[in-house]
């Protein structure tokens, strides 16, 4: 019997490949004859350059450059194992996770540190560079990222613009003239798992800011400064960014990538699982195993856990997910190849305390969805 495992990070705990190492255990003590297939995945958000880089036998890198708050960070970034593809996660340099969160201020933060990291790439000589869009602080519209790699944002009376996501109000032009002739070179490809456009209801700051540490007063602020920065790359850039699809991901930063190097939007999961040839790893499968901290109605919208799903339903796979916990709506899962959800608790507990036993947790649920399983082919 063969059980492909296929997790995402539990985000802040375990990642993909940790999770997929814990539910493989699990699957082991129900039996210790099943083989394993360990096929850790990623949506564009945490763990992006693991499974890409990894997964694939390439490269890291370390860089200190500019994190959200302004302040130098180490970021890691990488290379994947054909030796001609630059990934980059936000999350990792521009990410909320490096905001404590009394310092949160998605106003502020900017995603010049993720420009440099582009940068880097470029004067490396790799010129298709993933960008995995997820778990962002900032609210910028890639702004900073640009600002990175040479762009000048100046006001009406051509003094140039600081960091941050609400200088943005006062912006007037753009010159991009000393952007590095090698971006235009580039195929640069974001990966995300949102649709939100760049402004207004369902955009970058209505619907991500309040993580962030926005309040009302302030969401409004910054949905107005990227209308404002919207029509200045419509005049300056030529690109009109705001309704696309996508452009409202990472705060922001999936417009930037479009109007400064000219990106393309993918799925996060689609392109992963294409890039670790996930196909290829369901045939002759009996069961898939997938799983993430919390699954919900939004974990439908094609995130890692439903994407692998719906491959393995095409090849006619059951999924069994399994979930740190279970918020509203998550049956609608059921619907897009998911055969059971099942959240790995096994007794009320804490928050803390579940993080501190997810690892156990997880091959835990795992021996028990296992043993329901071989129960119900027998």
């Amino acid at each position: 019997m063969k059980v492909v495992i296929a997790p995402q990070a539990f985000k802040g705990n375990l990642s993909a490949k940790e999770a997929a190492e814990a539910i493989a255990h699990g699957v082991n003590l129900a039996d210790p004859g099943i083989r394993c297939i360990l096929a850790p995945v990623a949506d564009g958000g945490d763990g992006t350059v693991d499974v890409l880089v990894g997964t694939t036998g390439g490269r890291f890198f370390t860089a200190q450059v500019t994190g959200p708050l302004g302040e130098e960070v180490t970021a890691r970034w990488g290379v994947m194992g054909d030796g001609k593809t630059a990934v980059i996660e936000m999350a990792l340099v521009s990410g909320l996770a490096l905001v404590p969160p009394r310092r949160r201020d998605p106003r502020s933060a900017t995603s010049y540190g993720t420009g440099q990291l582009i940068r880097q790439a470029l004067q490396h000589g790799y010129r298709r560079i993933i960008v995995g869009l997820g778990g962002s602080a900032t609210n910028d519209g890639g702004a900073g990222m640009a600002q990175a790699l040479g762009a000048r944002f100046m006001d009406s009376e051509g003094r140039e613009l600081p960091l941050g996501g609400s200088a943005l109000a006062r912006v007037a032009s753009i010159d991009p003239s000393a952007l590095p002739a090698s971006l235009a070179e580039a195929e640069v490809i974001a990966a995300t798992d949102v649709t939100n456009p760049l402004c207004g209801p369902t955009g970058a700051s209505q619907v991500y800011g309040p993580q962030k540490g926005a309040t009302p007063t302030v969401v409004k602020e910054l949905d107005e400064a990227l209308g404002v920065y919207a029509d200045v790359l419509d005049r300056s850039m030529g690109r009109q960014v705001a309704h696309i699809p996508g452009a409202g991901a990472a705060g922001g930063l999936g417009a930037g990538l479009i109007a400064f190097a000219g990106a393309t939007l993918h799925p996060g999961i689609d392109l992963i699982c294409d890039a670790v040839h996930f196909d290829q790893r369901l045939e002759g499968v009996d069961l898939l195993i997938t799983g993430e901290g919390r699954i919900d109605a939004s974990t439908a919208f094609n995130k890692a856990p439903v994407g692998v799903a719906k491959r393995a339903k095409a090849k006619g796979v059951p999924v069994i997910a399994l979930a740190g916990s279970l918020g509203t709506g998550y049956q609608a899962v059921y619907e897009h190849g998911i055969t059971a959800v099942i959240p790995i608790s096994d007794r009320p507990m804490s928050f803390r305390e579940s993080l501190s036993r997810t690892r156990e947790l997880l091959s835990d649920a795992a021996d028990r969805a296992l043993r329901l399983y071989l129960a119900g082919r027998h």
